[in-house]
Formats: C-alpha cells, sequence, structure tokens
C-alpha cells in the first residue's frame, strides 16, 4: 500500500458501503449520486473512488455482499439440522429474520436491480440461483432419505424461492404483513407442497 492509500481502511470501505445503502434504499440508484454516498459516510470522493471506480460497481458489491449473507444463513440453519423438514424450518426462519434485519440491503439487491440493465439483473438472477441451487441441495437429500416422495427438485425450488420473493417483495414496499407472522402460513404452504402430510408439519 502507497502512503497515500495508508488514509483508507477496511473501517472506511465500511462505512462507504453502510452509506451507500443508505442512500440507494431512499433515492434509488438513478437518482443517488456519489457525492451524496461521500456526504452519508462522511468520507471524500478520494476514498470513494480508492475502493468503488463508479457508482455501479458499488451497487453491484452490495448485491454480492448481500447474496454472500443470504449463502451464509441459510448454511449455518442447514448445518445446525440433520433432517429435511427441520432444515426447511430453519432456514425458513433465519431468511425472514435476515431480510427483516438487512430491509434496506434486499430492497436494492431485490427490487432496485430490475430494469437497469443486463449486468444489474445477472446478478439479480445470481442471487436467485444461489439460493435456489441450495434449496435444491437439500430437497434432493430429503428425496434421498425418504422423508419426501421423489420429485423435480429443481423445479420446486425455484417455485419456493418465488414464492418467498412475492412475500418478502410485497413487505418491502409496504410492510405488511410482519415477517414473523408470515413464518407459520409459509411453513405449511411450502411443507404440503413436497407431499408432507399435516400431521408432521409443526
Amino acid at each position: 500500500m502507497t502512503q497515500h492509500d495508508s488514509s483508507f481502511s477496511s473501517d472506511t470501505r465500511e462505512r462507504i458501503l453502510k452509506a451507500a445503502i443508505e442512500v440507494f434504499a431512499t433515492k434509488g440508484y438513478h437518482d443517488a449520486k456519489v457525492d451524496d454516498i461521500v456526504s452519508e459516510s462522511h468520507t471524500s470522493k478520494g476514498a470513494f473512488y480508492f475502493y468503488f471506480p463508479s457508482k455501479r460497481d458499488i451497487f453491484l458489491a452490495l448485491s454480492d455482499m448481500f447474496a454472500d449473507l443470504l449463502e451464509r444463513r441459510l448454511r449455518q440453519a442447514f448445518e445446525g439440522h440433520s433432517s429435511g423438514l427441520e432444515q426447511m424450518n430453519a432456514a425458513l426462519e433465519s431468511l425472514l429474520g435476515l431480510f427483516a434485519q438487512h430491509r434496506a440491503l434486499a430492497k436494492i439487491a431485490l427490487i432496485q436491480a430490475v430494469g437497469l440493465g443486463a449486468i444489474f439483473e445477472e446478478r439479480r438472477r445470481a442471487i436467485l440461483d444461489r439460493l435456489t441451487q441450495l434449496v435444491r441441495s437439500r430437497l434432493d437429500q430429503a428425496v434421498a432419505e425418504g422423508s419426501i416422495p421423489p420429485q423435480p427438485t429443481e423445479i420446486v425450488a425455484r417455485a419456493w424461492i418465488g414464492a418467498l420473493g412475492e412475500i418478502v417483495t410485497h413487505w418491502i414496499y409496504t410492510g405488511e404483513p410482519p415477517l414473523e407472522q408470515t413464518l407459520p402460513v409459509l411453513r405449511r404452504f411450502l411443507a404440503r407442497s413436497i407431499g408432507i402430510p399435516n400431521e408432521r408439519i409443526p
């Protein structure tokens, strides 16, 4: 790191990212300006451009950050349980809690990225694909262990992610219903969709 670079730190980068979340969530991508992010983060343009070549780059960095966070939480939820049904319950609870905790970041990654161009849509789709493949792997495991009937797990996983995405998107826009209230309904709906009888659904 050069002498000029030494004035920047990982703490500075984190401040810029947190400020960008607030600015994008409030103003939207097109109306947000680098100056807004610099002002919100109490840094400088030099610091901003040291870490992010453009507004587009920091927006994409936030999308990647959200995808990594989602995947990490899902894996942690899966690791704590052995059966497929327990993993589904833990994953739903973990994801809904994550969306509630990071509403602005979810808005940026899942809603604002729509219609911004191919590279933004590619990142948004990549987030959904990562989630889908994680869910599919657990459904495959449940089929293999005999806890659910054989079924096209790729299609089921995409349907699950689509259902969850619609509920979360509506909540981001309206705040209703509170995400914790959707958990029991989602749990029953998803469990029934893969052939789990009512008496096995908690």
